[in-house]
């Protein structure tokens, strides 16, 4: 084979294998075939084959086998001496790999929306902590429009939104269901209403709601889209906390998530008025930018948000 012919042919046929020159080394340690291969875990018969399949790969004799054991060439000792520094510097790959998965490992980046992060998060974040104790997790609140964001500019690892769909540039898998139910302060009128409200009634009045962007104003626009969309928002405030404040204030109506408002249900500071006529039922989803599924502690907390 000519010059160029070679140079043409890819590095890695014309260049023996790390386990080769790994092998090459511990004969030259040891000066035997089989105590090479005993180190290595494999049978002499392999270590032989792989030594002659090096010679033939390099055109030269590597090993001088005799009974009294095997030696190495001149060519083997100087095929030797550079692959002691190829097995170096893949040894220095090695370390720097375990140290960059180290570090990927210790930290895990979540953004979720407000009604997870809130009322669901904290506890799965406790199970993880038993799995991973040397794990260290930020949190980054916001609505689901803010998660998007912080997934695909590389500032979170996994993110937890509530909606309709998978934001653009995501993937994700559903991981349980929520329900939006309106709720007012027992002062309120529609507190003593006896029949339910219906969807007309909910779309013309003034709420107090979530921000767009929220997952949670995202459901209620497009089940109220068939009947005018919303009237202008009594408030429109940027956490689920400061609309149940509000709506226990006696301000007025709010729709929220059921599982933000069971406290309040409970101790009868809210109530929950009957809604006919309109599906509000959205799905909670775990997110990850497109093509780059969990690994490390995302996956393991992904896990745990499934049920394992």
């Amino acid at each position: 084979m000519s010059h160029d012919e070679a140079e043409r042919v890819p590095l890695s046929h014309r260049v023996p294998d790390l386990g080769a020159m790994e092998l090459l080394l511990a004969v030259a340690r040891h000066g035997s075939l089989g105590r090479a291969a005993r180190e290595l875990g494999i049978t002499q018969p392999a270590a032989s084959s792989r030594i002659r399949s090096m010679e033939r790969l390099l055109g030269v004799a590597l090993v001088d086998r005799s009974p009294r054991g095997s030696r190495l060439t001149d060519a083997g000792a100087l095929v030797t001496d550079w692959a002691r520094r190829v097995v170096e510097a893949a040894e220095a790959f090695d370390a720097g790999a375990q140290a960059l998965r180290g570090r990927r490992d210790s930290r895990l980046r979540v953004a979720a929306s407000m009604t997870i992060a809130e009322y669901l998060l904290p506890g799965w974040l406790i199970a993880l902590r038993a799995q991973r104790p040397g794990t260290a997790v930020s949190l980054l609140a916001g609505n689901s429009a803010a998660v998007a964001q912080r997934l695909l500019s590389g500032e979170a690892d996994l993110g937890f939104v509530e909606g309709l769909s998978v934001p653009e540039g995501l993937d994700g898998t559903v991981i349980g269901h929520d329900r939006l139910v309106v709720v007012a302060a027992p002062s309120h009128a529609w507190a003593r209403r006896r029949a339910p409200l219906s969807a007309a009634e909910l779309a013309t009045a003034p709420l107090i709601l979530r921000e767009r962007g929220s997952g949670t104003r995202q459901v209620l626009d497009a089940a109220l889209s068939e009947y005018g969309g919303l009237e202008e928002p009594l408030l429109e405030l940027a956490s689920t906390t400061a609309v149940k404040a509000a709506a226990v204030s006696g301000a007025g109506p709010a729709v929220l998530s059921e599982l933000a408002v069971t406290e309040e249900l409970s101790a009868r500071r809210l109530t929950r008025i009957p809604l006919e006529g309109l599906d509000l039922r959205r799905g909670l989803r775990a997110v990850w930018p497109t093509s780059h599924r969990p690994t490390g502690p995302a996956r393991d907390l992904l896990a745990l948000t499934r049920g394992g």
